[in-house]
């Protein structure tokens, strides 16, 4: 029988929504292999007779509870009122907003599903650029020093031990001077984190938004980096620190000297005065109870015209591309929609990228966000490639979870990292095992979404948590993994060959009695890739179905053809290792 208790469906959010201008996505959940198929029964409802029609649901995906299947419709009028038939080979069951039926309705306006109207200013439209990006991100202090006269008195050594207070000298001028590298790399995108004057290395407590750190440069220094970065064709994003700043932030200073008289005293949280310190916990609100980083009150209607205003000047003045937005969560929902659109005034193609860590569909209903950090994809990657605490099926099912949890626009430019400033580096993670990040470098380059790099992770740069990972960047080839640094380069010229690896379509495949050999295919109309990644100790070997004939199937890394016989091609991959294949496409159910 049908379980109807599994079965759900609401208009709005990630169930029932506009994908461009003339699209609408209707989804539904069913129990994991309970319903055969699902037919999506749609018309208009002011004229349901000359217009009713009957589309079968694809199968979207599938966890280890629900199967979720989509539609895509175009509606003639930009109205939409819709019902659900689901079949199994025991029963027919019609799904209805007023509740289940054992036949069709009889009276067609009563009950149905209704999305009233597809207004085009709805529409959640991300950047395209965006979906077809390659990010690096970048620790300015630790990237490069490319003008010593401009570093800190106290500056060290390049390539020292790096502690939560010192100093390199990393600078613009030494991106800058690095942008062959890069290029050559195939990034396309850099994520910077924070440029602003601040007293730390790290520059999350700034002092100045209006101003580049002089350690790393001027604000015209940035706008020759970005120049440069735009005449390669590398889109540039800042990092905004707007939840809170820094203890030397000229209107905080105020507020210290001057206490509740002080005119900036409503632009913070300060719950008991003076602003101190009482056993370990500050009596106005903080980031993490940090003293140096005072929350800003944005509900103070000068606050948030002073952050708006830093948003429009960057994008405005400097040229660059976007923001990621630090501990976005915590910051209102009313603030950011205002912040969405002072900076998409300024430029249609901005993009923003909120910092998230769980669920963040709150924020990407396209008032707000274009994408958030995918911590969550990194986790289940740690899991299945690094840890080896989830085999290749529980992997599956967590990510066809996730991928049904948001918008499809969203999943295209979801932001997936395998580590960042803020998290222990991938390969150590990996304990040094180059063969598992390779894996899970390939994973990133072949599913959906805009992947980043973190800077020295392509030349084998390890680090623990925060400061071990904020090293310098190494610069010497004779001490980089040159053969690492082949294989990133490898795989993002692949992402970039293939425009149905940076689509949206995307299937696992089940090995049964090969629990760590995971299995997906992408697809568009012109091209058809199959992934496998053994990420195993010993090898494994097996067969999948495939009727078409040898010559079609080519291994894109050898370009040697596929053994298929009977019907069955025929795989054998060493110890961590992996294949892609690619045929052209053909029609895909």
């Amino acid at each position: 029988m049908i379980q109807k208790e599994s079965v759900y469906h609401r208009m709005g959010q990630n169930w029932s929504y506009a994908y461009d201008e003339s699209t609408l996505h209707i989804r539904l959940r069913t129990g994991r292999g309970n319903v055969a198929r699902v037919e999506l029964i749609h018309g208009d409802k002011y004229g349901w007779e000359h217009t009713h029609g009957v589309l079968p649901m694809e199968l979207l995906a599938s966890d280890a509870r629900f199967d979720y299947w989509q539609a895509a419709v175009r509606p003639p009028y930009r109205r939409l009122a819709y019902y659900f038939a689901l079949h199994n080979e025991e029963e027919s069951v019609y799904f209805l907003e007023k509740g289940f039926f054992d036949a069709p309705p009889a009276v067609i306006y009563e009950g149905l599903f209704d999305f009233p109207f597809l207004n085009r200013e709805d529409v959640h439209l991300i950047p395209e650029w965006a979906k077809n990006a390659v990010f690096y991100q970048i620790f300015p202090e630790r990237f490069a020093n490319g003008d010593p006269s401009i570093s800190p008195e106290d500056a060290l050594p390049w390539g020292g031990v790096p502690t939560p207070r010192n100093f390199f000298g990393g600078d613009l001028q030494g991106v800058l001077d690095h942008l062959d590298y890069l290029s050559a790399l195939g990034i396309n995108a850099i994520y910077f984190t924070p440029l602003f004057e601040a007293t730390t290395n790290h520059k999350y407590d700034t002092r100045d938004y209006f101003r580049v750190d002089p350690h790393f440069g001027t604000n015209d220094s940035l706008k020759k980096l970005v120049d440069a970065c735009h005449e390669r064709g590398i889109r540039v994003l800042l990092d905004g620190v707007f939840n809170h700043c820094g203890y030397t932030f000229p209107p905080y200073v105020d507020v210290l000297e001057n206490g509740q008289q002080s005119r900036y005293a409503d632009w913070f949280h300060v719950r008991d005065w003076p602003p101190r310190v009482e056993n370990g916990i500050p009596t106005y609100d903080t980031f993490a109870f940090e003293p140096i980083m005072p929350k800003f009150n944005t509900e103070n209607p000068e606050v948030r015209e002073y952050l708006l205003s830093v948003g429009r000047y960057w994008i405005k003045e400097i040229g660059v591309d976007g923001w990621r937005l630090d501990v976005a969560n915590e910051v209102s929902h009313s603030f950011w929609r205002e912040f969405r659109k002072a900076v998409k005034e300024s430029n249609p193609e901005a993009f923003l990228v909120g910092e998230i860590m769980h669920d963040a569909l709150p924020w990407l209903t396209g008032d707000q966000f274009d994408a958030v950090m995918n911590y969550p994809l990194l986790n289940l990657a740690l899991n299945f490639f690094a840890r080896g605490t989830a085999d290749a099926g529980q992997f599956a099912e967590a990510v066809s979870g996730m991928l049904a949890r948001y918008p499809q626009q969203i999943t295209e430019a979801a932001f997936n990292l395998l580590d960042s400033h803020d998290t222990e580096r991938f390969l150590t993670h990996c304990g040094g095992d180059v063969r598992r990040l390779r894996l899970a470098l390939l994973y990133l380059m072949t599913f959906q979404g805009t992947p980043c790099i973190y800077y020295g992770d392509e030349i084998g740069l390890e680090g623990a948590y925060d400061p071990d990972n904020r090293r310098c960047m190494q610069w010497d080839p004779a001490r980089q993994n040159q053969e690492l640094l082949a294989f990133y380069r490898w795989a993002i010229a692949l992402r970039k060959t293939y425009p149905a690896l940076r689509g949206s379509k995307i299937r696992f495949l089940e090995l049964p009695g090969k629990p760590l050999l995971l299995a997906y295919e992408r697809w568009d109309e012109q091209d058809h890739l199959l992934i496998l990644l053994n990420s195993s100790e010993t090898a494994a070997e097996g067969v999948l179905p495939a009727a078409e004939t040898a010559e079609e199937w080519m291994d894109v890394q050898t370009e040697e053809r596929c053994i298929v016989e009977a019907g069955q091609l025929i795989f054998r991959l060493p110890a961590f290792g992996f294949t892609v294949l690619h045929r052209p496409a053909k029609s895909i159910h």
